[in-house]
């Protein structure tokens, strides 16, 4: 009788375990029946004009020329990739982004220890930092471009320059990613403060009771753990960076061959209306975009599986 008792009872956990899985899917399709809309308006506003851009980066579309619009194919790619214009503008965007990035890398991380190792007026320290990160970036980049102005910039008359930075190339380039560094040195600073927070004080502590030095416990114990939060930070302000438009705009308007690829773009769809060229040219940004996103998540362990 126990053992037919027993057998009689032993089909009880499987059935309890049908209903959880069954639960669980339940759960799941309603978790899809609730996102769903959220995801095609956001499929519909972000996949719409991608598609609409590669429509007509595929044909000759010049609003001087309305009656003349036909389907050229991939020629207005190879009118793009061919012309020095777009390459120099790709060399420009490539150096703002690699620079800004790295110094602020470096100036956020610095930023972010002294705001971690505060001892007095911490929350003062945290609401100063953030202040140039709380700016608008046009007017930021307008403050930049006064200060540096051949005929009234303060900043010419008080280091006393003879040729002032917006006249030449490279002093252009200088005062630009300059202001790109001070605009979103914050945000990378706070970012790593958050992933500094999450580091228990008692690794620190038994690293220093081992003889490590400041440089080891950094190495050892810092840049590990802080890994996903700098991973997204170098994501994000690369990204960005790549795509600067508006403070570039802003202080030299592409002048002293300073143009960006987004300026670019800009050029041809709205000063002179081809838009033909100026879808390409986005399409060309766009899938930039996708590549260095792809290479972070591959290759650098940004993904959420790597973590």
């Amino acid at each position: 009788m126990a053992v037919a008792a027993q057998s009689s009872q032993s089909p009880a956990p499987a059935t309890q375990h049908s209903g959880l899985t069954d639960r669980a899917k339940a759960e799941r399709k309603l978790a899809y029946i609730l996102c769903a809309p959220a995801v095609l308006v956001m499929m519909l506003v972000a996949g719409f004009p991608i598609l609409y851009a590669f429509w007509l980066s595929l044909r000759r579309e010049d609003l001087r020329f309305p009656d003349a619009g036909e389907f050229v194919g991939f020629s207005n790619y190879s009118a793009v990739l061919s012309s020095s214009t777009w390459w120099n503008a790709f060399g420009n965007t490539m150096l703002i982004t690699v620079v800004s990035v790295v110094l602020e890398l470096v100036l956020g991380m610095l930023i972010a220890q002294a705001m971690y190792r505060a001892i007095f007026a911490r929350t003062a320290i945290r609401a100063s930092v953030l202040v140039p990160y709380g700016a608008v970036t046009v007017v930021a980049a307008f403050a930049w471009r006064l200060a540096f102005d051949p005929a009234t910039g303060f900043a010419v008359a008080l280091f006393n320059l003879d040729t002032p930075p917006l006249t030449t190339h490279w002093g252009s380039m200088f005062v630009i990613i300059t202001a790109e560094v001070w605009k979103t040195t914050p945000f990378i600073a706070l970012l790593l403060l958050g992933g500094l927070a999450l580091i228990p004080d008692d690794l620190y502590k038994a690293a220093k009771m081992d003889g490590a030095t400041a440089w080891q416990r950094f190495v050892k114990i810092t840049l590990p753990l802080i890994k996903p939060a700098l991973m997204v930070a170098v994501l994000f302000r690369t990204l960005d960076a790549f795509r600067i438009y508006d403070s570039l705009f802003i202080i030299t308007r592409g002048a002293n061959d300073t143009q960006s690829v987004s300026l670019l773009g800009y050029e041809q769809l709205v000063n002179r209306l081809n838009l033909g060229l100026g879808s390409a040219v986005s399409i060309l940004i766009f899938v930039c975009v996708m590549i260095i996103a792809f290479i972070f998540f591959r290759f650098l362990g940004a993904s959420p599986e790597r973590r």
